[in-house]
């Protein structure tokens, strides 16, 4: 037995090195943050190996503000359930009533700059809901589909609810675990090894192919998301700002659908700090000027000198990842949809916004008290 963890004793030490020799650290912040990603993502490895069983299956929430891992969407609550092919599926859930509820099967995980291919990808329009919110739907899983994702999104984090959720197998339901065997035992730890490194090299090297092919600062035309939904589109890019710059992120309030925001993100591809700091904004959330345009500025001080409702905190990081979506679209969005952007100064922000409105900073700690509410109240870990 006294070798039983020495897989993941062996991948936690690999993953060490892998954090410290990320190519982009250069403070120790950087670090800092590294290290304390390498907790979350040893703590998803866990999860996933150990709360997973073929033979009883539930949706794990593995992605939350303890355990972040691919841009994590702050307005998101991530399910996953590993699947089993040629077994029958049930799904049976409550609506609530946040913005936009989806399902993907995927033939596994993602990997160094792949996306596994999509089996099915649908939001709840396609379920037979009832009056009273519930829905049941059935799934066979096809040969190569490995897993179930399901994201309940957020549109206004203060007024939408959160539904249920629940998925077993015909063919299982109502028998007893397997017994524990000390060979079960060892897989789960050696699954959990390869989860470990696994997921780390697959997002330390993912950006490279997707957001960090774009010049800096010019995020692309919303198109589909690599490994998304049919109903979404995204548009990504990545900032790199001197301390004294900003940039102006100014796009259309969209009507045609349930769920648009923007955020950004560290260099390790992970959300930033969304409860305690303003780096993620909504429709719900963000202002819109009388011209229908949302203006959002991304700086690390307060433009000109106060901050603003549509300020995009970069909390110490002068680099990191933009991406903008759209969700449970009502129709397809062209280049006209998209971001345009502006590199400024951070003092000449007011004179490059027609609708500059500061807020005090009691006014300020009151969003950002609103978010902490709101993240306790979803209970995202």
């Amino acid at each position: 037995m006294s070798d039983l963890t020495r897989p993941l004793q062996d991948a936690i030490a690999e993953a060490e090195k892998l954090i410290e020799s990320a190519p982009f650290i250069r403070t120790e912040l950087d670090l800092l943050e590294g290290y304390d990603y390498l907790a979350g993502r040893i703590r998803m490895a866990l999860q996933m190996a150990f709360d997973h069983d073929l033979d009883r299956p539930l949706f794990i929430n593995p992605t939350h503000q303890f355990s972040r891992q691919g841009l994590d969407n702050p307005d998101a609550i991530y399910f996953n359930a590993y699947l089993k092919e040629g077994v029958e599926y049930v799904v049976r859930g409550v609506r609530g009533t946040t913005a936009d509820l989806s399902f993907q099967v995927m033939a596994g995980s993602y990997g160094p700059g792949e996306v596994p291919f999509d089996y099915a990808a649908f939001d709840d329009r396609e379920l037979d809901i009832a009056e009273d919110g519930s829905f049941e739907f059935t799934y066979v899983a096809e040969p190569g589909a490995k897993t179930m994702i399901v994201r309940e999104v957020y549109n206004d984090w203060d007024t939408e609810e959160r539904g249920r959720l629940w998925i077993e197998r015909t063919d299982t339901v109502g028998l007893p675990a397997a017994p524990l065997t000390q060979a079960r035992l060892e897989r789960k730890y050696e699954v959990a090894a390869k989860l470990l490194t696994g997921s780390i090299q697959t997002w330390l090297a993912f950006p490279q192919f997707f957001e960090r092919k774009e010049p800096a600062n010019q995020p692309t035309a919303p198109q589909s998301t690599p490994g998304g939904l049919s109903s979404q589109r995204s548009s990504i890019g990545h900032y790199d700002l001197a301390d004294d710059e900003a940039l102006i992120v100014t796009v259309p309030e969209c009507t045609d659908c349930a769920y648009q925001a923007i955020q950004i993100g560290s260099d390790w591809y992970v959300s930033t700090d969304y409860e305690t700091h303003q780096t993620s904004l909504t429709k719900a959330q963000a202002v819109t000027d009388p011209d229908g345009l949302m203006r959002f500025v991304i700086s690390e001080t307060p433009p000109g000198g106060a901050p603003i409702a549509n300020w995009l905190e970069t909390t110490g990081h002068r680099t990191g990842s933009i991406m903008l979506r759209w969700q449970r679209l009502e129709r397809d969005l062209g280049p006209e949809d998209g971001p345009v952007v502006e590199v400024v100064k951070t003092a000449d922000v007011p004179s490059r916004l027609p609708h500059f409105t500061p807020l005090t900073t009691e006014q300020y700690a009151e969003r950002i008290a609103a978010r902490q509410r709101s993240v306790a109240r979803r209970m995202l870990s």
